[in-house]
């Protein structure tokens, strides 16, 4: 066994975890001997792609459909997970969605509802029923949640995602509060903020090549891998990190 694999076989809940960082985290996580529940909202193919590359791999994974937006399909995912494989060990809260750009001033509230709604308010949900299987408060044996944040809590985003930026903000602030309340109960919580990382998210906020368009703005003068950003989650996860909670872990090349 190596410092960053469970000591026992454990799961990790990677939200979103059939693409991009989501993908290469429960592909790492699998490599270090977790057990990987892979959820999705509608990826279908690409969750079970990569289940089934897991188990190739001599690996245990499950794909478990629930948009953590919702409540009733949270409890079933967690449900799913009990019932299908070993105990919960970890959390990442990796599922998130931006949009077009667009400024405040014609902002939606259907928009800042679907941003909070998933990016926020599905973190806190996952965070519960996580809490609930892990803490030695509830008769589990600890383990460890990783919230995905970005750099634009930073930066803010202007003219382009300011709320999204807010949105992974109170990611930050849920992070530092919540790894304080479970501290005593076996659970460590902190976050990791990416920069300009090449995924698939910014084809969904209309704009596929913004990450390569301003790699000359980041110090180290290029873009992230998604397996950059799962190496600091998963190194979070493990007891190689053992003194670290309530910390928020900039993957971002120095910008």
């Amino acid at each position: 066994m190596t410092t960053t694999s469970p000591s026992a076989p454990r799961t990790v809940l990677v939200t979103g975890g059939g693409r991009g960082i989501g993908a290469a985290t429960s592909w790492l996580a699998a490599q270090r001997g977790w057990a990987v529940a892979v959820n999705y909202t509608h990826g279908t193919a690409a969750a079970q792609g990569m289940v089934a590359r897991i188990r190739d791999a001599g690996g245990t994974a499950l794909a478990v459909q629930a948009d953590v937006a919702d409540e009733a399909q949270v409890l079933a995912m967690f449900a799913a997970i009990d019932a299908e494989l070993p105990p919960l060990g970890a959390l990442v809260n990796n599922a998130g969605v931006v949009d077009l750009q667009t400024r405040i001033d014609a902002i939606t509230m259907e928009r800042l509802q679907r941003m909070f709604s998933i990016n926020v308010f599905g973190s806190f949900i996952c965070a519960r029923e996580a809490i609930k299987r892990m803490s030695t408060t509830h008769g589990g044996s600890g383990g460890s949640i990783v919230n995905l944040s970005s750099a634009a809590a930073r930066l803010g985003a202007p003219g382009q995602y300011v709320d999204y930026a807010a949105a992974k903000g109170a990611i930050d602030v849920f992070t530092m509060g919540l790894a304080k309340e479970v501290a005593t109960e076996g659970i460590r919580v902190n976050a990791v903020r990416p920069g300009l990382i090449e995924t698939e998210i910014h084809a969904s906020g209309g704009t596929p090549d913004r990450a390569k368009q301003m790699a000359p703005m980041v110090p180290m003068q290029r873009t992230g891998s998604a397996e950059e950003v799962a190496e600091a989650i998963v190194w979070l996860m493990s007891d190689a990190s053992s003194y670290t909670t309530g910390s928020v872990l900039d993957v971002t090349g120095g910008r």
